[in-house]
């Protein structure tokens, strides 16, 4: 076996190439991929080179080779991306997490398929396939096949050449780690049967028109989506040769990037990559991919696996299926493609670079490595290079003056969409040339420089690396076309403005043929960034560390902890604010970043104060609240649940909860809410939301407030609530100025009996302070004519006429119309009196047993037929003269009897009584004196006995009002 081999590597080393600069270049027929971008003309007339771009001297080939690992971290797709499962990137979560268990209804394998091979594909019977793993393509969250198996082959292929390199600056164990990622996946994907023959791949997870509908954080993803996210496979009916065929090459890198350190691992990609291989030539025929990322032939990703093949297990076998020939010098191994014949000096010009649909420079550079004594391998990779290079590398035939042009700054732009990537792999195939060919230093120069071009020595000023510099304050590009980094939460590309994340290490898609690029986000075509990307990218890091990078260092304490901001908050806004009334707005806010995930446990506190109400009577009952929208419902979703309102403290104090417990919360959810003031007994509203708590500091406009506390799961997670207030007494003067009223009087209807006097008054409210009607008495003079009895009577009042209470007194001292008044008082029921509020019209009448003679009664007027006033009757607050003038000066009778001042006497009088005897009750001053029933100046047992025997009836007046 070994002298077959032997003698197969010695007829191979013996194929020769006689090289022709007159051969016309062959170009890959479709491989261009030209973009609008690409075909560029000129820059916008704005356009303006930044000032001394030259002159940009940062260049850290460590830093730019360890930033460019964490990309990987960023794309990393599955429960192992979070951070919180090893994961190195803060602001990323576990996502995807289905793709573990995706319904075979969402998968392309079919029927007749299924029924055959069902054992192998779901070993467990649930209905699912495990596909789970590997790396978003770019932005955006699918998991595409020839990128993804491109990328794990170049970045193996990199890894395997200037290892040094990783293990120098301390990301050895990082980048295993990754290629890893990689592997396993492909490994988890692979379904062979117990033969070892491989039956089925996924190559793809998730479908792009779906996908690209949205524009969000990986970890956010719609459910709608994750539902049906399907899996496409290769299969024996289904081919995909060259995506199989790319992976195969994948598996193979692992297996001599690990086969030292664990070879049984590394033993499992080579077996796997081997059926794999061999799945792919027996079931030819490429993938569809949902038609993103499809190709156009699959002999270079064959020929790119043979040779890894080849290397891996010293097969020359492998070798033929690219190289071999029939008995007329006709190319029937996978060369074919590009050079039909050995005779007629036939070559191939390799205008193209490696990249993810056209392998074959890689494939060479492979070749030649292996078989270096191989003229024509040595000569596609090394023009190609020079070629690329724009003349900056010679090629070894002076005659041949065929060069890439270059733009105005010397940059190779090959094409227009992504143009980086295509310029880093034409820098990491220069560097491998150089590996295998020392003496061609110009390769090396070459990429150095434009590696140190895209590191910020540009037009544009800054570097096409993202957070290249970052720690020196230099400049690089910032808007990253990129879900997760950018982290919307409108599904908008320009919400937010600026990023949420730094994507370190990513590398940008690149400048155009004028070195000009947009920094935007939604310039995919200048700023996207992919996994395929960054895949030559960290090899030309690598290899460039390797040869110029000494006295180079990674930046310390990578990669540094992000600035923490408050991922719970509430906004608000006043929406409307009336006399009776206030709307306003709230807006809590689960912003998470860090990573960003759904909450469930939300729920927020807004508090007011009533005591403007109950300094004018009323109570919490006074108060009508409603919710007038609520987003969750326009989502239709369930409504928030409010409750309340509850007691906070004594002084007026409130809040009601706003919960969205058991709702999926990410980014804002709006609710707008309003209290409104029922009128109290006088049609008067005393609403006031100037001392609302929640409320403070509040406009027509957003803003965030501490005052409207956030909960998380019943736990406060941001802002204060309301301090506890202790109640005080209503300031009575708070400006100044004492308490005022204004008395209103008119004559009452004329009554034929003439034995009652009718009068109507209105009391208002004319100062700045709420009066309380029991502190308010009026009097009205008169002269009794003869009659022992003047009873009053109430016939109407806004507060009820039950709190109405009047009593009519004899003048010890008479004056001139008044030998009697009748003093009018109000019931502690009777509530307060607002300020610039009114009782409302009381019509009152005084009834005797014989006639009065209303003309003489000082208090009288009969041309009052409407109201207005009348300075003959009297008005007092807590016993101050404030309207009118007394014709004589009398003391005030209390209501004997009256304990707690309700304008009657009963038995809740006798028991407030007899609670002050038991020690349970105390009387202020007032209370005192109406329960001292027999005017000794003490309440005690007698005057619980005579208030008994009232009760009972056997006393009608107490002996204190004789």
């Amino acid at each position: 076996m070994h002298s077959m081999q032997r003698e197969k590597r010695k007829k191979f080393s013996m194929i020769k190439s006689i090289l022709s600069t007159f051969v016309a270049v062959a170009v890959i027929s479709g491989q261009l991929l030209i973009s609008g971008a690409a075909l560029a003309e000129a820059p916008p007339a704005t356009f303006t080179p930044a000032e001394n771009w030259e002159d940009y001297n940062y260049f850290n080939f460590a830093e730019a080779l360890q930033k460019s690992l964490y990309f990987y971290d960023a794309e990393k797709c599955g429960a192992e991306a979070g951070y919180d499962k090893g994961g190195r990137l803060e602001w990323r979560g576990s996502c995807h997490e289905g793709d573990a268990a995706i319904p075979l209804e969402n998968t392309s394998l079919s029927k007749a398929f299924l029924e055959k091979y069902r054992s192998i594909i779901d070993p467990d019977g649930d209905g699912t396939v495990d596909v789970h793993g590997g790396f978003h393509d770019a932005g955006d969250h699918v998991r595409f096949g020839l990128p993804q198996s491109y990328t794990a082959g170049t970045l193996g292929w990199g890894f395997n050449e200037f290892r040094q390199s990783f293990k120098a600056i301390g990301e050895e164990e990082h980048m295993t780690e990754i290629l890893r990622y990689f592997t396993d996946t492909f490994l988890r994907c692979s379904f062979l049967d117990k033969d070892g023959k491989m039956i089925a791949f996924c190559y793809m997870v998730g479908e792009g028109d779906v996908d690209h509908c949205y524009w969000g954080p990986p970890e956010l993803y719609p459910e709608e989506y994750s539902k049906t996210r399907p899996a496409d496979f290769a299969t024996a009916d289904s081919p995909g040769s060259d995506v199989c065929a790319s992976t195969a090459a994948a598996l193979c890198t692992s297996y001599m990037n690990f086969k030292d350190e664990d070879p049984e691992y590394a033993e499992k990609c080579l077996t796997v990559a081997k059926a794999m291989y061999d799945f792919a030539v027996e079931y030819r025929g490429k993938h569809k991919g949902d038609g993103y990322y499809t190709s156009d032939y699959d002999e270079d990703e064959l020929a790119w696996a043979a040779v890894w093949l080849y290397e891996c297990t010293g097969n020359m076998d492998y070798i033929d299926d690219i190289t071999s020939v029939d008995a007329s010098g006709n190319y029937t191994g996978y060369m074919k493609r590009i050079i039909p014949e050995t005779f007629k000096q036939n070559i191939w010009y390799n205008s193209w670079v490696h990249c993810w649909d056209a392998v074959w420079g890689g494939t060479f550079l492979k070749l030649n490595q292996l078989f270096p004594e191989n003229e024509l391998f040595d000569f596609i990779a090394s023009w190609n290079v020079e070629f690329l290079s724009g003349g900056k590398c010679k090629h070894k035939d002076t005659k041949d003056t065929n060069y890439y042009k270059t733009s105005p700054a010397g940059y190779t732009m090959i094409n227009g969409w992504g143009s980086a990537r295509y310029n880093a792999a034409a820098q990491l195939s220069a560097l491998v040339y150089m590996k295998n060919h020392p003496e061609r230093t110009d390769f090396g120069e070459w990429a150095k420089g434009a590696m140190e071009y895209l590191m910020g020595r540009n037009p544009m000023g800054y570097s096409y690396i993202v957070g290249y510099g970052y720690e020196q304050g230099l400049p690089s590009v910032k808007h990253p076309h990129h879900r997760a980094a950018h982290g919307s939460k409108t599904n908008s590309m320009n919400d937010p403005e600026e990023h949420r994340h730094i994507l370190w290490g990513a590398l940008a898609g690149g400048p155009d043929l004028n070195d000009y690029h947009m920094d935007s986000t939604t310039e995919y075509a200048y700023n996207e960034v992919a996994v395929d990307y960054n895949a030559a990218f960290v090899g030309a890091c690598a290899g460039l560390y390797n040869y110029y990078g000494q006295g180079d260092e990674p930046i310390a304490n990578f990669p540094p902890e992000e600035q923490r901001t408050d991922d719970y908050y509430c906004e608000a806004r006043v929406a409307r604010e009336t006399k009776d009334s206030s709307q306003i707005v709230l807006k809590i806010h689960n912003e998470s970043s860090q990573p960003p995930h759904y909450e469930t446990g939300m729920m927020a506190k807004y508090f007011f104060n009533i005591s403007e109400l109950i300094e004018n009577g009323q109570n919490i009952d006074d108060v009508i609240f409603s919710i007038e929208y609520d987003e969750q419902i326009s989502m239709q979703q369930e409504p928030v649940v409010y409750r309340g309102p509850f007691k906070w403290d004594d002084a007026g104090t409130y809040y009601f909860e706003f919960d969205w417990s058991g709702k999926k919360i990410y980014g804002d959810r709006e609710l707008q809410i309003s209290f409104r003031a029922k009128q109290d007994s006088n049609y008067l509203t005393h609403w006031d939301s100037s001392n609302d708590y929640s409320k403070k500091n509040l406009t027509d406009t957003y803003a965030v407030t501490e005052n409207v506390p956030v909960y998380l799961d019943g736990k406060l997670v941001y802002g204060k609530e309301a301090p506890k207030l202790e109640p005080t007494k209503p300031d009575e003067n708070p400006d100044g100025t004492p308490p005022s009223i204004q008395l209103l009087y008119k004559t009452g209807e004329v009554d034929l009996t003439k034995n009652t006097l009718r009068s109507t008054i209105n009391i208002k409210n004319t100062g700045t302070v709420p009066v309380k009607l029991s502190d308010v008495k009026v009097r009205y003079w008169f002269t009794n004519d003869g009659n022992s009895q003047n009873i009053f009577t109430c016939d109407y009042a806004v507060c009820g006429t039950e709190n109405v209470l009047g009593s009519c007194h004899s003048i010890d001292n008479p004056a001139e119309g008044a030998d009697t008044y009748c003093e009018i008082s109000f019931a502690d029921k009777a509530g307060i009196l607002a300020a610039g509020g009114s009782t409302g019209e009381i019509p009152f009448r005084i009834e005797g047993a014989s006639d009065y003679d209303k003309t003489n009664d000082y208090s009288y007027n009969s041309k009052m037929s409407t109201p207005g006033d009348n300075d003959k009757i009297t008005a007092y607050i807590k016993g101050e003269l404030k309207c009118g003038t007394e014709p004589v000066k009398v003391d005030s009778h209390p209501l004997f009897g009256d304990v707690d001042n309700s304008g009657s006497i009963d038995a809740i009088d006798f028991a407030v009584m007899k609670k002050y005897l038991l020690g349970a009750a105390e009387l202020d001053s007032d209370a005192f004196v109406r329960a001292d029933l027999n005017g000794d100046k003490s309440v005690d047992a007698i005057d619980i006995a005579l208030f008994k025997k009232y009760l009972l009836g056997t006393l009608t007046v107490f002996p204190v009002s004789e």
